[in-house]
């Protein structure tokens, strides 16, 4: 069972999947001292998600390997898309990082120590991250007993690149490659801004730049993809006008990826019809549906949802329909 991922995660997978772009996040965001150690040119991504399945609708995850003075270090980024912040999210990455560490296991039957997993959150949206960044904070202890107890207690702590924090400025003194500055700022200014174009002009010789690169009309495209998909419908003729300004190249692939979205949106809305009717239907048979039922619906493919509902007439319980 899967769903198309959301437009935060496609964006941010696809730049940032690329070592060398993810290389640049790691260089401006890492302690000095621990980047001077890391052979980040050889940096490599590790397949996979390590997020429950319930919260990958606003996390998204990636995991990279790398030296760390000369032994196998993971580098595990955590991207949050809720403007609120997960005030369990520290507890929330210590599950990920001892995840990382059951997979190691799992492969080096004779290991006898762990290797480092540096925790790095990247949060964008409204409001700026005011939930605890380590696990210490989150024990329900009085301040006197926590003291008491702080040699027992884990202390794990992740780090935070809080987007909200970062201005325009410092985002261009950023040692970033051309894709990954414009999608962290994307993911800062697309979301419900009526002012897209007007905000992005400044940022015109960065547009430049991403679709003169090597991989420059695919990592063009997924941009524009995202743009197109978060902000404003009202502001599409200024940002055609816009993206046209670059080339004749840029508007080919803005009039390309408006005519896909046309047409993933007429197959989405059949879907979306599909996921309705068959929670109805459910609903009407078993009463209300548990979360992990909801969750199954929502994320299931389109062939899926046809198979479940020609079984809801002959399905006993939920366990039997989900086979």
């Amino acid at each position: 069972m899967s769903s198309p991922p959301s437009p935060h995660d496609a964006v941010f997978r696809r730049v940032l999947g690329v070592p060398s772009n993810a290389a640049s996040q790691l260089r401006a965001t890492l302690p000095a001292a621990l980047v001077a150690r890391l052979d980040l040119d050889r940096l490599a991504i590790v397949p996979g998600s390590l997020v429950d399945a319930t919260l990958r609708w606003r996390h998204t995850d990636l995991l990279f390997t790398a030296p760390l003075d000369g032994h196998e270090a993971f580098i595990y980024v955590l991207v949050e898309h809720q403007s609120s912040s997960d005030p369990l999210m520290a507890f929330r990455m210590l599950r990920y990082v001892v995840r990382v560490w059951d997979r190691y296991l799992a492969d080096h039957h004779k290991a006898a120590r762990l290797p480092a997993v540096v925790p790095l959150v990247v949060h964008h949206n409204e409001h700026a991250w005011v939930a605890p960044t380590q696990v210490l904070d989150l024990v329900d202890l009085a301040p006197d007993l926590a003291g008491a107890w702080r040699e027992h207690l884990p202390r794990f702590q992740f780090l935070l690149d809080d987007l909200v924090r970062v201005d325009e400025r410092e985002l261009r003194e950023r040692p970033l490659t051309h894709s990954v500055r414009l999608t962290l700022l994307l993911l800062k200014i697309v979301p419900g801004n009526p002012r897209l174009a007007q905000d992005l002009r400044p940022w015109v010789d960065e547009l430049r730049a991403v679709l003169d690169g090597p991989d420059g009309r695919e990592e063009f495209a997924t941009l524009l993809r995202y743009i197109e998909l978060v902000g404003e419908a009202d502001a599409r003729d200024e940002l055609h006008d816009l993206i046209a300004g670059l080339g004749p190249e840029a508007e080919d692939a803005y009039m390309t990826i408006a005519e896909m979205l046309r047409a993933e949106g007429r197959v989405e809305g059949r879907v979306e019809g599909r996921v309705e009717s068959l929670l109805q239907l459910l609903t009407l048979k078993f009463g209300p549906l548990p979360e992990a039922a909801l969750a199954a619906v929502h994320d299931a493919s389109a062939g899926q949802l046809q198979t479940w509902t020609a079984r809801v007439l002959i399905a006993d319980t939920l366990d039997q329909l989900f086979l």
